[in-house]
């Protein structure tokens, strides 16, 4: 089992949020749900790219030039760097955040990660 299978559940329950809030027209929601994902599955380069694609379709969708600018920088760091392990732990992943700026992860958010982490140790015992 990898980070990106142990994490997916949660980080596809932010995403199902953000849907949510993209049907009752609330894109400040939808955007708070892409950066709960993004938080969550960071350390993925899988999920964390996706985020970020996901992101920029946000930005394209809601005609915000800034964000969609920085989303296309970001997807390129979080396709090349993640697995190197070089993300900023806890960023929320907007662009109206430095890339590099590490952010207190919210204690449910971290307790779920660890417990993700936990699983692929137990897994590969």
């Amino acid at each position: 089992m990898t980070f990106s299978q142990a994490i997916r559940f949660s980080v596809l329950r932010e995403l199902v949020y953000a849907r949510q809030a993209e049907y009752a027209n609330d894109p400040n929601k939808q955007f708070f749900h892409l950066q709960n994902a993004h938080v969550l599955g960071q350390e993925s380069t899988y999920w964390h790219t996706y985020v970020h694609m996901l992101m920029l379709r946000w930005a394209w969708c809601n005609r915000v030039l800034p964000e969609f600018t920085g989303q296309l920088m970001r997807i390129l760091g979080a396709a090349s760097k993640t697995a190197l392990g070089w993300v900023p732990r806890g960023n929320t992943g907007g662009a109206n955040v430095s890339p590099f700026k590490v952010m207190p992860i919210p204690a449910n958010y971290a307790q779920t990660i660890a417990n993700a982490k936990k699983r692929v140790a137990t897994w590969e015992q």
